[in-house]
């Protein structure tokens, strides 16, 4: 199977703080033969790294509770000096959501709480490392698309023999 998979779990210093987050439960998949597709929607939409902190200060989900299309235009993005980075995490999220359909990914294995990445659980908004049920920008768009999406988390049993 292909996966797409956060390029920090694979070990790439793409994070916001110039660091990875490696993590070798995803990167045994590839031992079990899976082909993984390193993906970094910040890197992608042109953000530096490192930058500084993004948190999703609006989004569709904050309003019903319910996760809705990545690409309605109510989502806020902002940089912990107030700065608004929403449009180059859209750019990051079409940008990488198109580099795994054309590879023909079927699931996504994104960063955990990440405004781009986060499936299910992310910041806030308040920059207070609080966290709430919601999707990050390019998690949602995968979803929408049809590629299942989980982190890091996940429990990778069921994959291994696939």
């Amino acid at each position: 199977m292909r996966i797409a998979v956060s390029a920090c779990l694979l070990g790439e210093a793409c994070r916001y703080d110039g660091r990875s987050k490696p993590c070798a439960r995803v990167q045994e998949l590839a031992a079990d033969g899976h082909e993984l597709v390193p993906v970094c929607p910040e890197v992608a939409g042109g953000l530096p790294t490192p930058r500084t902190p993004c948190e999703i200060v609006r989004a569709p989900w904050m309003k019903s509770k319910k996760a809705r299309a990545a690409n309605e235009p109510s989502w806020t993005i902002l940089d912990a000096s107030g700065a608004d980075r929403t449009a180059a995490y859209a750019r990051g999220a079409q940008a990488e959501l198109a580099r795994a359909k054309e590879a023909g990914c079927e699931l996504a294995i994104l960063k955990a709480k990440s405004p781009s990445c986060g499936s299910g659980e992310v910041y806030d908004g308040t920059f207070s490392g609080t966290l709430v049920p919601g999707w990050g920008i390019a998690a949602a768009a995968f979803r929408d698309a049809g590629i299942a999406v989980i982190d890091e988390t996940a429990d990778f049993n069921r994959l291994s023999r696939m």
